[in-house]
């Protein structure tokens, strides 16, 4: 060992801390604005539509430009695009922050989503080439606490900052918050964290990132705004024109790879049935993950008027017990393998069913039993979400490991921001026609159809990889490719934010 890598090796436990310090303020920022909703809009005047905008389209940034994040590490270095990604990330924060209008929200939002694009597949990285030895298995311990924590977090510190409102500045504390965060965070980075080698083979597929990014937008940017249209013909053809250039970006990526060039996804994977099949559960799963937090923390506040700091307390024990969950459901889904993950769906559906008999007996339910039935339902979500990834990526082969989790980072945060979107419009146009515990229930019917449709879709995939099949835990992805929201596809907790 020369005296570079002694000295990275003997400093790796502070790297560790400081790149997990920034996978905490993502994790962190992703739920906390969920709770600072609706202060958000009564202060900046925002639309019902913008509302969903801020949270939807963050994760359209975030998806589309996740993979792109991880070549780039390739092509730079991790350290530089870790130390630029949380830059922007930084950056665009205070933009949220400064933020005048719903409309400038929406953009400072989206902007940062693409900066977390680029950080947060660094972590991994630097985890993976700094921790392969017996510590591996520590410093991932490590790992997955934060991230629960930051699910927990993320809610409580939400409500606090909005409910204390220091100096007047109420929400905008959330954004705030991230910058002397942030300049720490690159402060340690340019100190700690040591130079890679990039890979000069690795190529960046420039067009694909483009086409991905509008077929998203197109695809789910429109949903937030149909109410206002009244769902006209042309909302319709937008979303219409995001799927047809969803499919051209598939025909584009099997073009390049003809030519020999270095598309963002490997090609080979649109052939393997199992896990195309798992793909589309994945998409139906995290299609009903935060939606269901939005509308239940838009009624309890608007409609219960329960305060931002109670509501973030309502969802605390939900967030440690998902973080159970995901424990017990990794070791459930080594023994029993899909048949644990459809075991998990169901639970959750039952939450959702407990909460909806409990809104509809009582359109004022005492809230120990609404935080009972948020804490079922957050239990099905922990032994269903915890090993989706594993048994999806189980039928990949190990040397496609690292592009089969990006094509699974995309499509969890593609459905995120779809549910949120899709959801959210339910929730507000029913709102809007019937009453709010109405609309609280129809809501529920989306998400409870999306759960069955990804029972239906889990099952489909089990007739192919085989009754019950383990779901193996695969290997660590590569670089370039790393996991969804950065986390480790085989790692409990890792799809809470």
């Amino acid at each position: 060992m020369n005296d570079v890598d002694q000295a990275a090796s003997s400093r790796r436990w502070w790297v560790l801390a400081t790149v997990c310090c920034a996978q905490f303020i993502f994790g962190v920022d992703a739920l906390a604005v969920n709770v600072a909703l609706p202060t958000m809009a009564g202060e900046l005047h925002a639309s019902s539509a913008q509302l969903q905008a801020v949270m939807a389209l963050y994760f359209v940034g975030y998806a589309t430009l996740v993979v792109t994040g991880g070549r780039l590490g390739d092509l730079f270095g991790t350290r530089s695009l870790f130390f630029y990604g949380v830059l922007g990330f930084t950056l665009t924060s205070l933009w949220c922050g400064c933020a005048r209008s719903g409309t400038e929200l929406v953009l400072a939002r989206t902007a940062q989503g693409a900066a977390a694009a680029l950080m947060i597949p660094q972590v991994l990285a630097t985890l993976h080439v700094l921790f392969n030895d017996r510590s591996r298995g520590l410093a991932f311990g490590v790992y997955g606490i934060v991230l629960g924590v930051a699910g927990a977090g993320g809610f409580l510190l939400g409500g606090l900052l909005v409910t204390a409102d220091i100096d007047g500045f109420s929400w905008r504390t959330i954004f705030f918050l991230n910058v002397p965060v942030g300049i720490v965070i690159m402060a340690a980075t340019l100190w700690l964290m040591p130079a890679r080698v990039r890979q000069p083979e690795a190529r960046l597929d420039i067009p694909g990132a483009i086409v991905l990014f509008f077929g998203l937008l197109c695809l789910v940017g429109p949903l937030p705004w149909g109410r206002d249209f009244g769902w006209s013909v042309g909302v319709w053809a937008i979303i219409g024109t995001g799927v047809l250039v969803l499919i051209g970006f598939v025909r584009l990526e099997f073009r390049l790879a003809a030519r020999g060039g270095m598309p963002l996804v490997d090609i080979a994977l649109f052939k393997n049935s199992g896990f195309m099949r798992g793909l589309s559960a994945v998409f139906f799963v995290f299609f009903a993950n935060l939606s269901f937090y939005l509308v239940t923390s838009l009624y309890t506040q608007q409609v219960l008027h329960v305060s931002p700091l109670g509501t973030g307390f309502l969802f605390v024990p939900a967030a440690l017990i998902f973080v159970f969950a995901s424990q017990h459901g990794v070791a459930r889904g080594k023994r029993d393998g899909v048949n644990a993950l459809i075991g998990g769906a169901a639970v959750q559906l039952a939450g959702l069913v407990a909460l909806a008999f409990v809104v509809g007996l009582n359109a004022n339910p005492p809230l120990w039993l609404v935080a009972s039935a948020f804490a079922l339902y957050a239990y099905g979500q922990g032994l269903v979400l915890a090993p989706m990834s594993s048994a999806v990526l189980a039928s990949v082969p190990a040397a496609a490991a690292g592009a089969a989790s990006g094509m699974y980072a995309t499509i969890v945060q593609a459905a995120n921001a779809t549910g949120l979107a899709a959801v959210g419009a339910i929730y507000l146009t029913a709102a809007g026609a019937l009453s709010a515990p109405t609309a609280l229930l129809v809501s529920f019917s989306g998400i409870a159809i999306a759960i069955l449709a990804g029972i239906a879709a889990l099952r489909w995939m089990r007739s192919v990889t085989g009754e019950g099949a383990p779901a193996i835990v695969n290997p660590l992805p590569r670089a370039a490719d790393a996991g969804p929201d950065g986390a480790d596809p085989g790692r409990p907790a890792a799809e809470i934010a």
